[in-house]
C-alpha cells in the first residue's frame, strides 16, 4: 500500500478550481485507479510553513506516508499588514529544514513543489514576484541540500491560469497536476 500526504495551503486545497477541486485531487484521480494508493489532501487555506510545521507529526503519524508531498511558501512571502505578515526569508529556511527532519522519521521519498507566479496588478502589494522568486531558490536551496526532488513552478502558469491573480483556476490546475504528475510517477 502506497500513502501519499500532501501538505501545504489553499494551492493545494484546490481553491478555485470547479472543475476537479485542484491538482492534487487530480493526482488523486489518477493514482487511485491503482488499488494500492491513497492520496491525502492536507492543504489548508491561509496555511505558511509554521502552520504545517505545527500540524505535521500527528497528521502524518495517523496516515503513516510513504511519500511526502509539500506544497507550501507562497503565504510566506505575504507582505500585508503588520498583523497579516509572511515569515522572515532565515525563518522559511529554518521551517523547511525542520519539516524535512520529521518528514524523514516517516519516509525518505520527499517532494517540494515550487511556489508559484502572481499577477501583481491583481493581488496589489501583497505578493511580490520578486520576493516569491528569492524564497523559491531558497526552498530549491534546501532541496539539493537534501537531495530531494524539487518541481520548479514559477515559469509554469500564466495570468491566463491564475484566477484572483494567486490562486489557480481550473486550466492552472491542471497545468499543475500534469508536471506533478509527470514527474513523481517515474
Amino acid at each position: 500500500m502506497k500513502t501519499i500526504c500532501v501538505f501545504g495551503d489553499s494551492i493545494t486545497w484546490g481553491a478555485w478550481d470547479n472543475e476537479k477541486r485542484g491538482w492534487v485531487n487530480r493526482l488523486k484521480l489518477f493514482l487511485c485507479k491503482d488499488n494500492g494508493v491513497e492520496v491525502y489532501n492536507l492543504g489548508i487555506s491561509g496555511d505558511k510553513t509554521e502552520d504545517v510545521l505545527e500540524r505535521f507529526g500527528e497528521e502524518a503519524k495517523v496516515r503513516e506516508p510513504t511519500d511526502i508531498i509539500f506544497a507550501i511558501g507562497i503565504n510566506d512571502t505575504f507582505h500585508g499588514s503588520e498583523e497579516l505578515s509572511g515569515i522572515d526569508i532565515n525563518k522559511f529556511k529554518e521551517n523547511l529544514n525542520e519539516l524535512i527532519r520529521q518528514a524523514k522519521k516517516f519516509t525518505h521519498r520527499i517532494v517540494f513543489i515550487g511556489l508559484t507566479r502572481v499577477n501583481e496588478s491583481e493581488v496589489e502589494k501583497s505578493y511580490k514576484n520578486e520576493l516569491i522568486q528569492e524564497y523559491d531558490k531558497i526552498l530549491k536551496d534546501v532541496c539539493d541540500e537534501n537531495s530531494l526532488l524539487y518541481i520548479e513552478m514559477f515559469s509554469l502558469l500564466n495570468d491566463s491560469d491564475l484566477e484572483d491573480g494567486l490562486h489557480p483556476n481550473a486550466e492552472g490546475h491542471k497545468k499543475i497536476f500534469k508536471k506533478v504528475k509527470e514527474l513523481i510517477v517515474k
